[in-house]
Order: C-alpha cells, then structure tokens, then sequence
C-alpha cells in the first residue's frame, strides 16, 4: 500500500511509531449507557474502527475493544424515557440498578447497551464488548483498587494540581455504593492497609467493612478509573472528545495518574462535536434530545453514514444534515465512488484521497463495481412519481446490474423515508389524478399546453436541443411568458406553481403518464 495521507493511516503508524511492535495492538473506545447513545458518541467508535482498519491493513493484529461504563451513578433522568417518577427514586445508584422502563432489557444500562449492540453490524462494526458492572462486581479490579489506596496522597496530589480547591485529608480513591441503600452516599472511614475497607451509609448511619477481593460494592473513580484500565487492558490508542481532553480535563490527569498503575498513556486524539441540521434539538444523553445512529441509518446508507466520517478529520467539527443538503451529501459521495472507479477525472493526489476515503467508508468487501449513478434528487423525483413504490420506480430503469441493484433499494429506501419526514414541504409533490380538480385555463394558455402535449408525444426521438428548444417554443408561439407558462405546466402536473426541472422532470414522468395528465385539458 503506498503511503496513504488519511488521518486514520497517519495514526495507525502513529501507534506502531510509538508503541513499537507488537503481537497485539489494542484500540478503546468506551461510553456511560446513562441515556440514549446519539451519534456524537458513535464519532469515537468510528473513528476508533478506522484506525483499527488502518492498523489491519498494515498486517497488525489489533484487539478493537468497547467499553460499557455501566457501574457509574444514575445521575439524572433524561427526558426522553417513560415513567420517570420510578426513575428519579432510583438516582445515586449504579446505573444498572436502575429498571428500563421502557419494558426491553434486564436494566437501564443494558438497554441502550443493546441499542447500540444491534446497530453497530450495520455500519460494518464488531467491537469485543467490556461491562465494567461486571468486572467491579465481581471484584476483578481488587488489585488496583488496593493500589490505588496505597498511593492515596500521590493521587490526590495529581488531582490537586488541576482542581481550584485542593481535596482534603478526608478524601478517599475509591467509592462504595451502600449495601444498605444501594446509593453511593457513603463516607469511608478506615481502611487496613491490605483489602478491607470501613464505610458509612450518610443516610442510614449504618456502618459495614468490605472486602475489596470478594466485594461487589467498590470502584475507582472516573480520573482513576480510565488510566487503571489503560494499564490493565494494555491500551495503545484511544481518542477522547473535547471535554475530557480540553486542558486539565480527565485526559491530563488520566495521563499522569497512569504511572501509578505502572503503565503509559495511549497514543490519543481530540475528536470535535457533531451538530445536526434540519431537525432542531441539542444533542445530550441526559436530557434526551438526542439522534442516534438508528436515527442516521433512516436516511443515510450505512456506507454514506461511514463516509461522513471517514471524509472529514476527527477534530472538525462537522453537521448531519436532515435538509436539503442530503442530496449534497449524497452527490459527494457518489462524485467520491467515481473518482476511485475511473469514472470521472481527478489529479493522482485527488485520486489518492478520495479513494483511500471510498474504501474506509465501506461496510464490507469493496464492491466489483460503482453504484448505479443516478443523482440523489433524480431518484427523489422517480419516487415521488411512483408514491414510494420502490420496485415500481427501479423498474423504470432498465441497466441496473445485479450487484447494483440492492445498493440502490437501500438508497431508495433512505431517499423515501427522508422525503416523507424531512425534505421541505416544497420539495414534496404527487401527480394530478383524474379525480383532482382542473386548473381552470382557455385561449392561448390552452392552446400552449395543447402544443406542449404535442412535444411530449415526440419527445422521445429529439435531441437534447430540440427538445428544449420546442419546449420554450410552447409558449413563445402563443405569446406566453416562459416563467409563467411553466408555472402552469407545474399546476397541471403535480397542483403546486413550481417543481424540479421541466425538460428532465417530463422525461423522468414519462411519455405516457405526461400525456394522461395533458389530456385532461
């Protein structure tokens, strides 16, 4: 492979620069399920996944894994689930404590874990999955909890450099969820220098000593936690978004803490916030306005889903759009499918990255050949005409391969579905009916749509020019305006004063339903 410019390459060699080389190289990614996963989450799995494509491609073993933060504390209930009155009694406990509500998992957490579980093949991802409740649950951090007891003051000394108010002699490295209340409003008062550690429950006044080797109560705190795990699992890369890796955010301590563990910080980067047009809504886990990938996969293919991605650095910030600009984001895609199958012209630096780019963005093996080429707004206009019948509309194209056709079913898909919910409402129309009220027209407005039914009929057999030509000829013959007659021509076809362009919008009806339509007049 010659040398690739795409950032996930530049970080794949990144890591074997770094880390030097390895049986295995392991990449992490990771999330709290404390709501709704939205696709700002997925930027870091994806961008994760490219690296470890990029890592694979160079011959490396990787080991690409995902972890559920599923031990953390309910915090606040979103917005966006049911019965939220059950919800909030359950706050200040693990989040995998707390009830699904919505009636589909065991839990809370394990719901949005399946969400994401379910979807992730889609797009052509296949993390090995780490549930953290487990792990703490059944005591397999003990050993670092215990180191992290040992080293309390050079902890809190690191924590201290990037807080405002330094932490006092009370504070502990770990925290104990009460087996009395199941919360995490406890204090701790002692512990012996080995495993056992004394705590009190703040809202009972009961007190209890745990064994941190067969205990399920315990864990490290978040700034401890991620730089234990580094070490434990022998991460070599994992990016982090701009909150955690802002200045003096968890990034910087974790990358200081980690020495404790005995262990170094992963090669990382900073990926940007995404932002979605068309849709309104901030997006937040907590407060539930929220798009998720499922949300993204109704109107974009898994592939174009991937390209978003792929085709933009991680630390840019970028929007999906849910407006008109689908269909530019579409075309670029397309142009991008084109430039690495030879079909359009680009310089070789061009070729190089738009290839490298087309080749990321696929879920699978790379298909023998380019998708069906035809422009996102034109297959919008073919559905709109055949009211969502997909079959019906593809069977209007007549050279669709075999290995085109069920890429093309799955834009189709997306394209109809993006239709009825999205587009402007002045991108929407249907044909005139039989049973549709006439526009109400005479004299030379009648005779130039009479003269534009006699165009239609030939249509077929002229050129592009004479085509057009007659088609202006239509109203100029009869003394008509061509903005206005066209406006006409628009309320005879689909009741509405303007459309998708004339010339290309009759050849895309038809010849045959163009003129039953004309016929009415």
């Amino acid at each position: 492979m010659s040398q690739s410019t795409h950032w996930a390459d530049i970080y794949a060699d990144k890591i074997i620069r770094e880390k030097g080389e390895k049986d295995v190289y392991t990449c992490a990614s990771g999330i709290t399920p404390s709501g709704t996963v939205h696709i700002g989450n997925f930027r870091e799995i994806i961008s994760v996944e490219l690296v470890v494509r990029a890592l694979r491609q160079k011959g490396k073993n990787v080991r690409f894994i995902y972890s559920w933060d599923d031990y953390d504390v309910f915090r606040k209930v979103p917005k966006n689930m049911p019965n939220p009155e059950l919800l909030a009694t359950y706050l200040r406990k693990p989040i995998t404590s707390v009830p699904d509500t919505t009636g589909r998992s065991a839990n809370y957490a394990r719901g949005h874990e399946e969400d994401v579980e379910r979807v992730l093949p889609l797009v052509g991802m296949f993390p090995e999955y780490i549930y953290q409740a487990e792990r703490y649950q059944h005591s397999v951090y003990a050993e670092a909890m215990k180191t992290a007891l040992e080293h309390k003051d050079e902890i809190r000394a690191i924590l201290d450099e990037f807080r405002t108010e330094d932490l006092d002699d009370s504070w502990w490295p770990i925290s104990v969820f009460s087996t009395f209340t199941g919360k995490d409003t406890t204090t701790i008062l002692g512990w012996d220098g080995g495993y056992l550690v004394t705590y009190r429950d703040d809202e009972t006044n009961q007190e209890e000593t745990i064994d941190l080797r067969t205990t399920s109560v315990a864990k490290l705190p978040w700034r401890i936690d991620w730089p234990m795990r580094w070490v434990y699992e022998d991460v070599d890369f994992e990016p982090a978004g701009k909150d955690h890796h802002s200045e003096g955010g968890s990034f910087d301590t974790s990358r200081k803490m980690v020495k404790v563990f005995g262990g170094e910080a992963p090669v990382s980067f900073q990926y940007d916030f995404i932002s979605i047009k068309g849709r309104g809504g901030k997006i937040s886990s907590s407060s539930g306005e929220v798009i998720s990938l499922t949300d993204v996969l109704e109107v974009y293919t898994p592939e174009v889903t991937r390209y978003l991605f792929a085709s933009t650095r991680p630390n840019s910030e970028f929007a999906i759009s849910f407006d008109l600009d689908v269909l530019k984001i579409y075309e670029d895609y397309d142009t991008c499918e084109r430039i690495y199958f030879g079909l359009q012209d680009a310089n070789e630096k061009r070729k190089a990255k738009e290839s490298r780019i087309y080749e990321l963005s696929q879920v699978g093996d790379i298909p023998s050949e380019a998708g069906y080429q035809i422009p996102f707004r034109h297959l919008c206009n073919l559905l709109q005409l055949h009211e969502g019948d997909i079959d019906r509309a593809l069977a209007s194209l007549t050279d669709i391969t075999d290995s085109q056709l069920q890429r093309l079913k799955s834009r189709a898909e997306c394209a109809w579905m993006w239709i009825t919910t999205f587009s402007p409402e002045d991108f929407r129309y249907r044909l005139m009916k039989e049973s549709d009220p006439k526009v109400e027209i005479e004299g030379a407005e009648l005779k130039a749509i009479h003269a534009l039914r006699d165009v239609v009929r030939v249509m077929d057999t002229l050129d592009d020019k004479e085509y057009t030509t007659r088609l202006y000829d239509a109203a100029k013959d009869q003394g008509l305006e061509t903005g206005e007659f066209f406006k006409l021509v628009y309320l005879i076809l689909i009741g509405r004063s303007h459309g998708p362009k004339l010339a290309s919008f009759l050849q895309t009806i038809g010849q045959e339903k163009a003129l039953e339509i004309l016929s009415r007049y």
